[in-house]
């Protein structure tokens, strides 16, 4: 299963991981995949996005029916 979010495209970041005595080992950030359902198309559609992605979506979202509630 891929680490890559398909909204934004965000993969693993990899660095250092600093022990107390700043020893360095490699290490990887992996990204915060979940399984949401969105509406694509009219349906719901189950897809693996990163959480951000997710609220960022939401918050779009959101914005849009606002303006569409205030301008009706």
């Amino acid at each position: 299963m891929s680490k890559v979010c398909p909204v934004t495209g965000k993969g693993p970041v990899s660095g250092n991981a600093r022990s107390h005595s700043l020893r360095a080992t490699r290490r990887r950030w992996n990204v915060n995949l979940q399984r949401f359902k969105v509406n694509v198309d009219g349906k719901l559609v189950e897809v693996r996005m990163s959480a951000r992605a997710y609220r960022t979506l939401n918050k779009t979202v959101k914005a849009k029916a606002k303006d569409e509630a205030e301008n009706n």
